[in-house]
This record gives structure tokens, sequence and C-alpha cells, in this order.
């Protein structure tokens, strides 16, 4: 007699209903499912997966696809694996390290059947490539991507950036330095642009040696603002960054150099996380946990399932005492 058997022999119900439960069917009603429940519970039966997964046809199993994990994209992962384990699925992180190969693997597994779906936090691959993936499952995107086959959840960055940019110089500030990120990334690329927009329209003065890319950490955006401060010349008197760790590094270092801030030197994060809450930095909300859960629900859209609507977003600026 097999386990199924067993259980519909004990619990007084047909198999299909105890396959019901198994599967987590919203067709049964709560008193058949914990009486079915207790009997597996007496019997210490453990479900098998794999048997489970093919009677489903999806393994209950999304990928995350990443470079690395760190602070600016935490909000992001914890965000997707708890609104995903809500939704009975769990997240597999794979982490690259930049390898093209070692990414490759989530998207092979994807096509293997052992993976239901993808979402990309960054990816290192060529786009195009990752696209032709798309024919084996749903791929969703944190990373702006310029494939319509890939959506993406990421907000236009752009509009973010221009609220700092608008608040600063609302506030007096002029010679703006701009700490900016991945160079090939098209977050750096809307960030680029607004400053070049805001430029012309309030007629800033534009010096080349304020602005870098690349700028990522707090050991970056010390290193960032000595060279700018104690640099001849004119120095900068505002400074937007790539994320609140860089926003952190400069005001560690601004103080070490008797800098006063915002007096001397205002100073802008972008996130808004608990980093620039604690140390008392302006910052850009972003809307990060949000944008995860967009993410997973277009992807049970995909899949079959009902997609709950998407969450209109957008930024926020957030006031401290940095500017």
């Amino acid at each position: 007699m097999s386990n199924l058997d067993q259980i519909a022999k004990l619990s007084g119900f047909s198999k299909a209903t105890v396959s019901r439960v198994l599967n987590r069917s919203p067709h049964v009603s709560q008193a058949t499912r914990e009486s079915i429940l207790k009997i597996m519970e007496e019997l210490d039966y453990v479900p098998n997966g794999n048997a489970i997964s093919l009677s489903r046809g999806q393994t209950m199993q999304i990928g995350m696809v990443t470079e690395g994990i760190n602070e600016v994209m935490l909000p992001f992962l914890n965000s997707f694996v708890e609104t995903a384990s809500q939704h009975g699925y769990q997240t597999i992180i794979y982490t690259s390290g930049g390898d093209p190969a070692k990414e490759l693997q989530a998207f092979e597994d994807m096509r293997r059947k052992r993976v239901d779906a993808l979402v990309i936090s960054t990816c290192v691959n060529d786009q195009a490539l990752l696209g032709s993936y798309c024919k084996y499952g749903p791929i969703v995107s944190w990373q702006r991507m310029q494939l319509p086959e890939i959506q993406s959840v990421a907000m236009n960055q752009y509009d973010g950036y221009m609220l700092g940019l608008e608040h600063v110089i609302g506030r007096g500030y002029t010679r703006i330095a701009n700490a900016w990120g991945r160079p090939t990334s098209m977050n750096t690329s809307g960030r680029i642009q607004a400053y070049q927009d805001a430029a012309r329209k309030y007629h800033l003065e534009v010096n080349p040696k304020w602005s870098q890319t690349g700028i990522h950490s707090i050991r970056q955006g010390e290193e960032l603002v000595r060279g700018l401060l104690l640099s001849p010349g004119e120095h900068p008197n505002a400074i937007l960054c790539a994320n609140d760790m860089v926003a952190a590094g400069i005001l560690s270092e601004a103080r070490r150099l008797k800098v006063k801030v915002p007096e001397e030197l205002a100073i802008v994060g972008f996130d808004n996380t608990e980093l620039a809450h604690t140390l008392g930095i302006t910052s850009i909300d972003n809307p990060i946990a949000a944008q995860a859960q967009n993410a997973l629900y277009l992807i049970l859209g995909k899949l079959g399932g009902a997609e709950p609507g998407q969450q209109e977003l957008e930024f926020q600026l957030v006031q401290r005492a940095t500017t």
C-alpha cells in the first residue's frame, strides 16, 4: 500500500483529496485539510518534493541572479525572498562574482527546469544572450534592461537624482560634484543625464574633475572627497552620491578634514537606508522592497497564477542634517 493509499484509508478521504492537500490546493475545506495533515503527522509522512514538482509542472523555486550580496541589494533580496515564501516559492541565490560563465549557470538551471523563473539583480553577460533564455521561463530584472523580452521593475533613476539636484540647487549650492556608480549601468546614464539637464537649466558651473563613475563604497567615498577638497583651485560645495555608503564615506572624511557639513559641503545619498538615518544623511528614498514585490508579482503572472496588481512607486527626498 502506498503512502497516499494509507493516508486516504486512515483519514477517510480519497487519494485525490489527499493529493490536493499535499499540493496546497485552495479547493479543500479547512476541516478536511487539518484532518489529513494530522494523519500525515502521526505517520511522520514527508512528501516527496520531486514528485510534487512533477505533478505541478513547477519546482516552486525561483532563482535570483546577482554579482554579489551587498548592503544596497539586501533590501531587495530580503523582500523578494519573504514575498516569494508567502506564495509558496523558495528562492535560490546565484552569485557570479562577475564571472559570466558562473552567471550563466542560473540560466542553464532554468533551461533544465531546476528553477521556474529568474529575477536579475545585476548581470554581467550580454543582455541579448540572457534574453535568449526567456523561452525557458519568466525572467524579470531589477537592473534596467534594454531588451523588451525581459521586463524590469527598476525605476528611472533620472527622476530620483533630479530630486536631489533640485534640492541642493534650491538651497543655494551651485558647484555640484557627482559620485556615480557603474559606468555601464542605465541607472548611471539616467543620473548623468539628470545632471546635464540641471546644469543647463540652472546655469551651473561644470567642472569635469568633480564627477566620477565607479564609486560604490565607503572607502571610495572617502578617497573621492579627499581628492576633491585637497586639490588646488575651486572646490565643489555639494556632492550627490551613488548610494548611502558613498555618502557616509564622504561625510566621515569631510569631518576629518574639518570641513563643515552642510555649511561648506552638502551631501546627498541615495536609497535612504538605515545608514543614512543613523548618520543623518539627506537621501533619496528608493522603494527597493516594493520593487522586489513587484518583481515577484510579475513572475507569478507569467507562471500562470493570479498576479497581484503592480504597485505605483515614486522617489521621495528625505532631508536630514547634511543639506
